[in-house]
């Protein structure tokens, strides 16, 4: 089992930055990518960036490539997301998710076992 806890999210004005923390515990060793994604009432949770956990390698989704990155620090266990130039239609509820697959694409939810409860991003114009 692994457990993920996400922190960070607040309301943030347009052209700011934050940065978001995913805590992982647990079986840590049986990762293999862990992912950030996105998603807004009544739509299906969205693709933001993926961050390899023995390598750190990352792939980002073109909407938020060059604004966003991802890093883990495995020393404690802790991913991140480094969200800059926020716009309004980054506003959304962001979920970190663990991955014990070995086979992709990471850029689907459904390849996740393992989710945290989501941080609330609200970027104003």
């Amino acid at each position: 089992q692994v457990h993920l806890e996400e922190s960070g999210g607040r309301l943030v004005q347009t052209g700011g930055s934050l940065r978001l923390s995913c805590a992982v515990s647990g079986r840590t060793s049986d990762i293999n990518v862990m992912g950030w994604f996105r998603q807004t009432p009544g739509r299906e949770r969205e693709f933001v960036g993926t961050v390899t956990w023995i390598v750190g390698v990352t792939n980002y989704a073109d909407s938020v490539k060059g604004r966003f990155t991802a890093t883990r620090d495995r020393a404690k266990n802790i991913v991140y997301l480094e969200m800059n130039n926020l716009r309004p239609d980054d506003t959304a509820l962001y979920y970190c998710g663990a991955t014990t697959y070995v086979t992709g694409p990471y850029s689907y939810a459904s390849r996740y076992n393992y989710w945290g409860q989501g941080t609330q991003v609200t970027v104003s114009s």
